[in-house]
């Protein structure tokens, strides 16, 4: 027997393959049942209404296929297995219907293909996920706002190349994290805008010579708007990259407030301290409260970067049209990267919402951090008519001599900061022991820092009302775009309900 007789004896003669039903077709029947079966009815409802609309089948006829429409049981369908009797679902609800409807149920399939279909579905498959991320952005953005509220006074200390820098409040470090998520949310939005046109009259990619109505498609299905070019419709898979890019960089945006997060909890840092239902013990180690929920985080938005990361190479150099490349091996990626985020933009807002914070240990810290001596550089420029790089070369001084002497930054005297100006300018200054030691308070550095931006609490409490009400005004818009769907698919229920006779 032969090597290719062996192989039609394991995997037999006919469609499919046992091989293939394995790794392709079972595997993309299981997503579809769960993923796409909704859709795919929304379309045929919708499909229905228009060929009516359009005098394409006769009221009749209609009513027929709105009667199998409605009689066919969903449940039974998301619990079903794949058998290899029909190529994927569509084939399957399609020999379903004509089993009810008889030859009629043929006519849905009129002017459309499973090529407009299948893009149109994924399209609404992935708005809704898209909103759902968002909202669960949304939400951790307000628990970051009252977290910031808090702290609107808590001094810390700010790091530039990992190395102490200069003094501000958590909330200021909290509110650029808000900022950071609000870019995030943006760009999930403008992919969800992207996404939401629809594909529906497209068919194979050349259109039908029937005269349906590609608009009423997508007033039907609550797209904004359509993708017009009709080889675009089946080709472009652009609006896939772009939800794929903004999962990414919202996933590795998060990444990194997570890892300074983790930091913070360690007993060197001492800043935060993650509540109970968030950390896991040791076996071994009684004394343990390991925050692993920051863990578990980090690598949980790797993975989301991982799978955006597929989309974009699935992508890659594939032929500009329709191609199993962008459809049923792609589509889950997508949705498991916008999955994993959401799940820890909920995570996030959970943590952030009940840990504790060291507020005593950080002002400590910045008390004696060198991190304060900006302002005393400022200072000299403002008391003393210096120029600044003068200034930073005493105060430069100042830090050595002090560093040298084992000081703490406020343990810098006035006799140490002349000593080093007659080594530069050749004379002491004009200062008080009271404007060297206001100099060095990190919470004086911070309150003088009001500029539009800065980390001053009045300046910070500012803009937290600002946030406040653009997260007030997102999120109406998210409602309303939810409230469209289920405004349309209401009103196709009830309509195809009426011409079935189950109303």
């Amino acid at each position: 027997m032969d090597y290719r007789e062996l192989i039609f004896q394991r995997e037999g003669r006919t469609f499919p393959g046992k091989t293939y039903t394995e790794t392709v077709l079972e595997p993309a029947y299981n997503e579809a049942k769960q993923h796409l079966l909704q859709p795919m009815m929304a379309i045929n409802k919708a499909h229905l209404i228009m060929l009516r609309e359009r005098e394409l089948l006769s009221e009749q006829e209609a009513g027929t296929i709105a009667k199998a429409i409605c009689g066919l049981d969903l449940e039974a369908l998301r619990q079903s297995t794949y058998t290899g009797q029909f190529e994927d679902l569509f084939f399957q609800v399609e020999s379903e219907l004509l089993e009810k409807a008889g030859e009629v149920a043929g006519n849905l399939h009129l002017a459309r293909s499973r090529n407009d279909m299948g893009v149109t579905m994924y399209r609404m498959v992935l708005r809704e996920k898209l909103l759902t991320a968002i909202q669960s952005g949304l939400h951790l953005q307000e628990h970051l706002l009252q977290f910031a509220k808090e702290h609107a006074e808590t001094v810390m200390i700010g790091y530039t190349h990992t190395q102490q820098a200069q003094p501000t409040t958590l909330a200021h470090y909290i509110l650029a994290v808000v900022d950071s998520i609000s870019r995030d949310l943006e760009r999930l939005t403008h992919a969800y805008q992207t996404c939401n046109h629809s594909s529906m009259g497209a068919a194979a990619l050349t259109t039908s010579g029937f005269p349906i109505s590609r608009e009423r498609m997508q007033q039907l299905l609550a797209f904004e708007g359509l993708v017009e070019n009709s080889y675009d419709a089946i080709g472009g898979a652009d609006y896939l990259g772009e939800a794929a890019t903004a999962t990414q960089l919202a996933a590795i945006t998060l990444g990194r407030v997570v890892q300074d997060f983790l930091l913070w909890c360690t007993q060197e840092f001492a800043v935060l301290k993650v509540a109970s239902p968030y950390v896991q013990i040791s076996s071994i180690m009684p004394q343990k409260r390991n925050p692993v929920s920051f863990e578990h985080m980090r690598s949980l938005l790797s993975s989301a970067v991982g799978n955006a990361s597929a989309v974009l190479t699935m992508m890659h150099n594939t032929p500009f049209g329709d191609i199993v490349d962008t459809e049923d091996d792609m589509q889950p990626y997508v949705w498991r990267g916008l999955s994993v985020l959401e799940q820890v933009y909920r995570l996030l807002a959970c943590v952030v919402g009940t840990m504790e914070v060291n507020k005593e240990g950080l002002l400590a810290r910045a008390k004696g951090s060198y991190a304060t001596v900006t302002e005393l550089a400022d200072m000299l420029v403002r008391t003393n008519r210096l120029s600044f790089r003068t200034s930073h070369r005493i105060v430069s001084q100042v830090v050595k001599q002090a560093l040298a002497a084992g000081l703490r930054a406020d343990e810098i005297t006035l006799s140490l900061i002349n000593e080093s100006a007659v080594n530069v300018l050749g004379h002491p200054l004009q200062l008080t022991e009271e404007q060297v030691k206001q100099s060095l308070d990190p919470t004086h550095f911070v309150q003088i820092r009001s500029l539009p931006g800065g980390p001053g609490p009045d300046e910070v409490r500012r803009m937290i009302q600002v946030r406040e009400q653009k997260l007030v005004d997102k999120e109406r818009w998210r409602k309303q775009a939810v409230q469209t769907w289920q405004d349309a698919q209401q009103q196709m229920d009830q309509i195809v309900a009426e011409w079935s006779g189950y109303a």
